[in-house]
């Protein structure tokens, strides 16, 4: 059985309604870390919540699209704050197929409030944790490598891989003075480098040769590993100690494993320093693609696929983010459809893209990412596209700015589509037919 406790007073609430069926001494812990562990789970559970609540509103855009479905989408957000969503069928049924429920089988790790250690310094990045253990008045003593005292609520891991335990902590940077008005940047996610200001500055360049490279690492690896998946089955009847050798030796994932880590900690160490020199210390309102849902409906080649399965977008998110913490920023995501495929000083579709480059109706061309940003900076002022929008209305939108633009000229959008200067794939469209009888 669930009962769903509302965000405000669920850590209030958790400890006392947890341990009415679940006492400390039937798992062998003592009150207080019972308590502060379901605490912290608590707060995961919240944060579970927090992200269903986005999900179910992007779907609620998505079923009641438009101006007319306007108080519809509010009342049923509205809804959604509170249990009154228990109550909506619809809201209900979207809750329960977005909400990840289920049971934890986490054992390697335990939360500590600051009352429940002690912290020592030995020498300048060595310190000594005193733990509380399982016994009553008996602490663990453990050292660790740090480059700054422990502090506050703090989760021990022990890393079963690595073999090794782990402090996790929350690190006070001071407090950060916020202007009363922030510059106002564009930021273009890419593959080839990490981000893409509306300025004109790449951060984070050397991301897409690393991320290729580790691609192609793993695809030629897993090749030669079912080769010899092949062979070590095929001589399991006739040769077994040879096909237990190559088990053994040759199919572990040890090295593979250390690796990989590698690797991904050098794309996160890019990203980060690609996150850092966007915000240079300054306090700013950045408008950024929203790139949380995948990518569909998009005919490619297998290597192509394996890329940009390699391609860490929810890495540059979560570093924006901090980064914006620690600066005193704020990231703003936006509709990212067709941002890459706008003339940025027309506001139309006007033009193409290939490659590194976007060629205007008139000749010009302009750096693609720099367009690309400088279109994100103006959707996140743009009143008519909102960020659950889906790409066919935002299409539209685009397509009816456009013909107004043609109009001006003297000319349609069958003139721009024969002439080349609007894509051909537009025409196929309901938007774009209503539009041909408007006018």
């Amino acid at each position: 059985m669930h009962r769903v406790i509302p965000d405000i007073d669920r850590n209030k609430k958790a400890i006392p309604e947890v341990k009415s069926f679940r006492t400390p001494d039937t798992l062998g812990l003592p009150a207080k870390i019972m308590d502060w562990t379901i605490n912290d789970v608590a707060k995961a559970i919240t944060a579970q919540q927090a992200a269903c609540k986005d999900a179910v509103i992007k779907k609620i855009y998505k079923r009641f699209p438009g101006k007319e479905n306007q108080n519809k989408r509010k009342e049923l957000c509205k809804k959604l704050k509170t249990l009154a969503f228990l109550d909506n069928s619809l809201l209900h049924r979207l809750v329960r197929k977005e909400f990840q429920r289920g049971h934890s089988w986490v054992k390697n790790q335990i939360v500590y409030q600051q009352v429940g250690y002690k912290c020592k310094r030995l020498s300048r990045n060595t310190y000594q944790l005193e733990l509380a253990g399982l016994t009553r008045g008996k602490r663990n003593k453990i050292v660790i490598k740090s480059n700054r005292k422990v502090k506050g609520q703090i989760r021990l891991i022990y890393n079963q891989i690595l073999q090794r335990f782990e402090i996790h902590f929350l690190v006070d940077h001071g407090t950060v003075e916020i202007p009363s008005e922030r510059r106002s940047i564009g930021v273009d996610k890419g593959y080839t480098e990490a981000f893409y200001d509306s300025e004109g500055q790449a951060h984070g360049k050397g991301l897409g040769k690393l991320t290729t490279k580790k691609s192609v690492r793993i695809c030629a690896k897993n090749r030669n590993r079912g080769r010899l998946w092949a062979l070590h089955r095929k001589l399991e009847k006739i040769d077994p100690a040879k096909s237990a050798r190559i088990l053994e030796n040759n199919l572990t994932r040890k090295t593979e494993n250390r690796r990989y880590r590698q690797n991904q900690s050098e794309l996160t160490a890019i990203i980060g320093a690609a996150s850092k020199s966007l915000f240079n210390e300054e306090s700013l309102k950045v408008f950024a693609e929203d790139l949380t849902q995948p990518i569909r409906n998009k005919r490619q080649s297998k290597a192509v696929s394996r890329k940009l399965n390699s391609w860490m977008k929810g890495v540059m998110r979560d570093s924006l983010q901090k980064w914006s913490n620690w600066t005193g920023s704020v990231v703003t995501e936006v509709q990212p459809s067709y941002t890459s495929q706008i003339d940025s000083r027309t506001g139309t579709l006007l033009g193409k893209r290939t490659g590194d480059n976007f060629t205007g109706f008139d000749g010009v061309v302009l750096q693609a990412d720099h367009n690309a940003a400088q279109n994100i900076l103006a959707r996140g002022t743009d009143f008519e596209i909102t960020r659950y929008m889906s790409k066919t209305e935002v299409q539209a939108v685009l397509l009816r700015r456009t013909a107004r633009y043609l109009k001006g000229m003297g000319l349609s959008l069958l003139d721009a589509v024969e002439l080349g200067w609007l894509d051909l794939k537009h025409s196929k469209t309901r938007a774009f037919k209503q539009l041909l009888i408007e006018m």
